[in-house]
């Protein structure tokens, strides 16, 4: 079998760097001082999660079979499909979870967090998500936003629904999820762990108005 050798390289760097067409994930935001700060936080740590657990996920679960499945377009395909589903998962709950712990430790008055994840997928259709995704994506968010509990949303399994959908949209066969799934949730947690931590580092002597 002849390897399309210039394919494969594509998809590795677009899938190891450049998962997501926006800045390398190597930022290192000195505070949150404003809401441009906030929603560029929401937006590429939530791509930088997405990239990392379904791109470790895949290799890991291949193997050295990856680059022959690089030929299968319909396996490109669903990776496509796949990373643009977790990551507005992983928007909505980042948006909900940083207005959450703001609202809950902070004070904070002003909820522009529909605002905020509207802009980010909006800004993400000229980068490919697809317009059915961007509209349910939306639906489903302006829901949230009428129901969540804004003082209690950050301490109960805020990162829930970006973590079943990295375990849901994988392309990897079913039976081989089944005998992931606690492995995958914890990796996704885990990642999410460390950008609750900095968030908070960063916010720290953050101060609104009462």
């Amino acid at each position: 079998m002849k390897l399309n050798l210039e394919n494969i390289v594509n998809t590795l760097k677009a899938m190891g760097e450049y998962l997501f067409p926006v800045k390398k994930f190597t930022n290192k935001f000195r505070s949150i001082n404003s809401e441009e700060d906030l929603q560029n936080f929401v937006q590429e740590r939530s791509a930088h999660v997405t990239q990392t657990t379904l791109y470790g996920y895949l290799k890991t679960r291949i193997g050295t079979r990856y680059a022959l499945m690089l030929q299968d377009e319909k396996f490109v395909e669903s990776i496509n499909i796949a990373k643009w589903n977790i990551y507005v998962a992983a928007i909505s709950d980042l948006t909900l979870y940083v207005f959450s712990y703001l609202i809950d430790k902070k004070n904070l008055k002003q909820i522009d967090a529909e605002k905020i994840f509207i802009n980010i997928i909006n800004n993400e259709l000229k980068n490919g998500l697809d317009k059915k995704i961007h509209e349910k994506a939306k639906r489903e968010f302006i829901s949230k936003v009428k129901v969540v509990d804004w003082k209690k949303f950050h301490e109960e399994s805020p990162f829930q629904e970006s973590g079943l959908a990295l375990y849901n949209w994988s392309p990897i066969a079913d039976e081989l999820k089944v005998l992931d799934k606690e492995i995958v949730l914890n990796s996704i947690k885990l990642k999410w762990n460390l950008v609750e931590n900095e968030f908070q580092d960063l916010i720290k002597n953050l101060k609104f108005n009462s």
